[in-house]
């Protein structure tokens, strides 16, 4: 089977990823800033470990040329810290040194790379335009002039010279990813096993939300079609309102014995500083194009993603 060399592999996403594409009878290759103690923690001998240093700008030249396909999912967690100017560097130098290298290897080393795969996110977009947004945003909506918006340009930017090694490109804008290892949903969960279903802000605004599942068979769609080329949002068809997921989230657990609160805007500020602005924005995003590809989810529903995150 073909060899998958995975950036960021050990995170929320590439570890379960890795998981999906081992049961599928791939080997991977995951890239990090350090191997296993023991090469028992690889847990698989399918999976095998390599480094690379983004700031010194070197990388394992071997596993890139042992490497049919690249996974690019490395870089800073964007909610991990308050937005420190120190964090904000960090977080976009982490993308954009980050795809640099792979665009060196993939130039200097000699290799069999049939295409690379690219995290992106939808805080490309900008808020919807109040009261609601009647058109969701779609790929061809320009970057919003925001942190987030200009992180994921110039993190796309960095990535696009590997289409003129003829490598197929696809880059995945990703939503907000529902897992119960990880991530917005154990947030969410832990007030309501209190009884509690925190509702932010005013509640209204919109989540563009994909479950961990559908966005791991994504990307391994992405990686098998050829036919996929270009930027895709991986989002599902559903959003849903902050409002909606928490109290559908609270009905699961909780039956009729949970109490909606509202958690003032003034409060996620204290709290979150300058984060907070996202956490409180709605983004209407559209999951037509994905969809028209052929794409199948099996968790389109706030409610089907939800309850197969609780029953786990």
């Amino acid at each position: 089977m073909p060899t998958v060399l995975i950036t960021g592999g050990t995170g929320l996403i590439g570890t379960a990823l890795t998981g999906l594409l081992v049961s599928r009878g791939y080997q991977v290759i995951i890239m990090g800033r350090s191997k296993p103690r023991r090469q028992a923690d690889a847990e698989s001998s399918a999976i095998r470990y390599a480094t690379w240093d983004i700031k010194g700008q070197t990388i394992d030249r071997e596993a890139v040329g042992q490497a049919d396909y690249i996974i690019h999912l490395a870089g800073a967690g964007v909610a991990d810290k308050r937005w420190t100017a120190a964090r904000k560097k960090e977080i976009l130098d982490s993308r954009r040194l980050g795809s640099a290298l792979i665009v060196d290897a993939l130039r200097q080393c000699p290799n069999r790379v049939r295409a690379v795969i690219s995290a992106s996110a939808i805080g490309w977009y900008g808020p919807d335009a109040p009261p609601a947004n009647p058109a969701p945003f779609v790929e061809s909506d320009p970057a919003d002039p925001s942190f987030l918006g200009h992180t994921c340009r110039v993190w796309e930017e960095s990535i696009l010279p590997v289409e003129g090694l003829s490598k197929r490109l696809v880059l995945l804008r990703t939503g907000i990813v529902l897992s119960r290892a990880g991530g917005a949903l154990p947030a969410f969960i832990k007030p309501v096993r209190m009884g509690v279903a925190a509702i932010l802000g005013s509640g209204r605004q919109i989540i563009s939300w994909v479950h961990m599942d559908d966005l791991c068979r994504m990307y391994v769609e992405a990686m098998e079609n050829q036919q996929w080329q270009g930027i895709y949002n991986a989002v599902s068809p559903h959003p849903v309102s902050n409002r909606e997921l928490t109290l559908e989230l609270a009905r699961m657990m909780k039956g009729k014995f949970y109490i909606p609160l509202h958690v003032p805007q003034w409060v996620l500020k204290l709290m979150m500083g300058e984060l907070s602005i996202e956490v409180l924005k709605s983004a209407t995003v559209s999951a037509d194009k994905v969809r028209n590809a052929g794409f199948q989810f099996l968790f389109p529903t706030i409610h089907a993603a939800l309850g197969d995150l609780v029953n786990q």
